[in-house]
């Protein structure tokens, strides 16, 4: 993982093929979640083993085939890049060995994996499924935004999360600024309030010189960094609020994979922001940003 010199939570894309990303849990100081983003040439495979993880892969461009003892997963109408189309997705379980191959000249795509002590069924998640799940419009007025959810809180999974977001250039993201980092319940019923989640933002954006901004910081300031998130960077979410702002004239996605205490996104609001809720006038009309028509 290389790491920015003026923010301890950034790691830099590296020039380098085929692997361009990959935060190890030890290497975050975590307990659960790890990534990787990797690009290959047709023809060209990789081989794995999920060993005592759930994995799941998601395409951002191109198209693969999935070969994994019995079964066979193959996209057809992958996207040309995440601006052009929703996602295909396969969930892995434990002790899954499999051979990933690329099917398109170049073939780009993003990995998240954590520990998981149950196993669940394959599953290979296509842009209908997605749209099956609901694209969600959040916010409003400077601070719309569209979340696909690929693996959200329900999913025959253990801890695994993953959504992707499109932020319209200049807007606002992940704001109102919320944090998932102490697990809290109801004693009586049980309902979860706040999840403690390790969290990962993956960036794309639309024009190779743009870039976003992502402040992480805690309510005592004990964190308080400002990144400023290119093509291909990762941000890694420890703990503290996290909002995003997209640079003007860039229009700005982010995959997020979490992982922790619970298959869940409970999460709680900086109080200091709260009284955002509801001031709206209305959805940026920018949104959609990405529709399924677009993969072809």
């Amino acid at each position: 993982m290389v790491k920015d010199k003026k923010c301890r939570l950034i790691s830099r894309a590296i020039n380098q093929d085929p692997v361009y990303q990959n935060i190890e849990s030890y290497e975050a100081e975590w307990e659960y979640l790890n990534f990787h983003a990797r690009k290959m040439k047709r023809d060209e495979s990789w081989t794995n083993n999920t060993g005592k993880n759930e994995i799941l892969i998601v395409l951002l461009s191109g198209n693969f085939s999935v070969q994994s003892g019995s079964y066979e997963w193959r996209t057809l109408n992958g996207r040309k890049d995440v601006f052009s189309g929703l996602p295909h997705a396969l969930y892995l379980p434990p002790d899954t060995s499999y051979t990933l191959t690329a099917e398109s000249e170049i073939l780009d795509f993003a990995c998240g994996w954590c520990a998981s002590e149950r196993s669940y069924p394959p599953s290979f998640i296509t842009p209908a499924d997605v749209m099956k799940m609901g694209i969600e419009y959040r916010g409003g007025d400077n601070a719309s935004r569209q979340i696909n959810r690929i693996l959200p809180p329900g999913s025959e999974c253990q801890r695994l999360i993953c959504v992707e977001v499109y932020t319209p250039s200049g807007n606002w993201s992940s704001f109102p600024a919320h944090k998932h980092d102490d697990r809290k319940i109801d004693p009586v019923s049980g309902k979860i309030f706040e999840a403690k989640l390790e969290e990962i933002y993956f960036y794309k954006i639309d024009k190779p010189q743009g870039f976003a901004l992502q402040k992480v910081y805690t309510a005592d300031r004990r964190v308080d960094e400002i990144a400023e998130a290119r093509n291909n960077d990762v941000v890694l979410v420890p703990e503290g609020y996290h909002p995003v702002i997209a640079g003007h004239g860039y229009n700005v996605y982010y995959l997020n994979f979490l992982a922790g205490s619970d298959q869940s996104l409970a999460s709680t609001d900086d109080p200091d922001h709260k009284w955002i809720y509801g001031t709206w006038k209305g959805m940026d009309p920018r949104i959609p940003l990405v529709t399924i028509e677009m993969n072809g």
